[in-house]
């Protein structure tokens, strides 16, 4: 794997790795027990906990050890202070460590046969050919044998599958519309379910009181005939007991009908609810995609208005980056050059930072206090880099924003959203909103 988004171990004279890393030869000698959650890199630590504990597990017990309120912090904060747990270690790391190794015992058991690294690499692979991955990952990641590179390639091919998802992701939004017309679908079904059920009560209750007028008749019967002779009394007794046993089993059979589907009424609502849910959420997204293409639809034609193709009519769509020095702290080399060139040609100031990866983060903290605002990508940036700007930012009283994506279109709409802001200042009306689903 070419340049993997953590840092390598570093060999010393003598041959030997990093602590952090890997232990010694002797120390494998000596003790040959499972690595501890605190004592793996600590850019590992977001994979680990991102992977294989659930955002749910991680609100029981992130709260005990922190400030956080588990029912309003966000599923973001509460993975943030999972991780700072695992990195700061004591209690809170060991408690997640717990968790792990409780919800994974069995693939410890399973992985505690491997016992060189080529045998542990097979049975990683195996779990990823079945789909089993986050209990093998950590079974993986806290074997005794597990070695630097053994870690990377399991790291690789996890950062690889989230790749894979993110694209899944972006296929949700084509099944948009044919989740509304499966919903609707449903709807119509229900309708006709609960039409049915009316029907079925109707005829239970004509059941009832056909019962009943056979009681009845009976009763009248018995005192409009007295002289009838026994033997003909009782057959017509049995007659009537025989229409009043049918018409008892006629009512048990729509009785039965009608909590069938009544339960299958309840279940069909429950699955519109959480179509209704995914649609909410694949709408939310599409918003926000849509705002990021209007935005750099707008550059662009602004771009191609101009004949001779001179870059006065582009400065115009990013015309609040002329003269601002920016700080761009993640995101990828392709990207980023070409955000560098549209800035330099709006007049303003780009300074790229890949956040600790080939920079020094001394480097980092040097070049924040001099910037007008700091921007990074939240999917393209670790978190010992976002926590370290943050920190940094409002000890010299910098703004900074995150970014949905490292794209070009998101960097864009946050440009032309403060281009809204400042004309509207210049004119002295509110702004629109731009209440972002995602980052509020």
């Amino acid at each position: 794997m070419q340049t993997p988004p953590f840092q390598l171990a570093r060999t010393n004279a003598h041959g030997h790795r990093d602590a952090c890393c890997q232990p010694t030869e002797a120390d494998l000698r000596t003790s040959r027990r499972r690595a501890r959650l605190a004592e793996l890199d600590s850019h590992l630590h977001c994979s680990v906990i991102g992977t294989c504990l659930s955002t749910g597990e991680l609100r029981k017990l992130v709260p005990k050890f922190t400030d956080l309120d588990r029912y309003h912090a966000s599923d973001l904060e509460i993975h943030h202070a999972a991780v700072e747990l695992a990195i700061a270690g004591g209690a809170g790391a060991k408690a997640l460590n717990k968790a792990l190794d409780e919800r994974y015992s069995g693939a410890i058991r399973r992985f505690e046969a491997a016992r060189d690294s080529e045998a542990l690499l097979d049975l990683w692979n195996e779990a990823l050919k079945s789909g089993d991955i986050p209990p093998a990952y950590w079974a993986v990641m806290s074997h005794p044998h597990a070695s630097i590179e053994v870690r990377q390639s399991a790291f690789g091919e996890l950062h690889m599958l989230s790749h894979l998802v993110g694209a899944a992701n972006r296929a949700d939004i084509r099944r948009l519309v044919a989740l509304e017309e499966e919903n609707q679908t449903l709807r119509d079904k229900i309708e006709r379910q609960q039409a049915r059920l009316l029907e079925l009560s109707a005829e239970r209750d004509a059941s009832v009181r056909q019962s009943g007028e056979h009681a009845l008749q009976l009763a009248a019967l018995a005192e409009r005939k007295p002289d009838l002779s026994t033997a003909e009394l009782e057959a017509e007794v049995e007659r009537l007991r025989a229409k009043v046993d049918d018409g008892e089993r006629r009512l048990a059979l729509h009785t039965s009908r009608r909590e069938a589907a009544e339960q299958r009424t309840q279940q069909d609502e429950e699955q519109t609810r959480a179509l209704r849910n995914k649609l909410g959420e694949a709408q939310a997204l599409l918003k926000i995609v849509q705002a990021e293409c209007a935005a750099l639809e707008r550059a662009t034609l602004d771009a191609a208005a101009q004949p001779d193709g001179q870059p006065d009519a582009r400065r115009r769509a990013v015309e609040w980056l002329n003269g601002k020095r920016i700080v761009y702290v993640g995101g990828r080399p392709n990207s980023n050059a070409v955000l560098k060139s549209l800035v330099e040609a709006a007049g303003g100031e780009l300074n790229v930072h890949d956040g600790g990866i080939e920079d020094r983060k001394g480097l980092l903290a040097a070049a924040l206090p001099n910037a007008d605002v700091v921007l990074f990508p939240v999917d393209c940036i670790d978190h010992d880099s976002m926590n370290m700007l943050k920190r940094v930012c409002e000890r010299h009283g910098v703004e900074y924003a995150p970014l949905r994506t490292a794209s070009v279109a998101s960097f864009v709409e946050f440009v032309a959203r403060l281009n809204a802001s400042a004309q509207a200042a210049r004119t002295g009306s509110p702004p629109p909103s731009a209440f972002c689903l995602r980052h509020g």
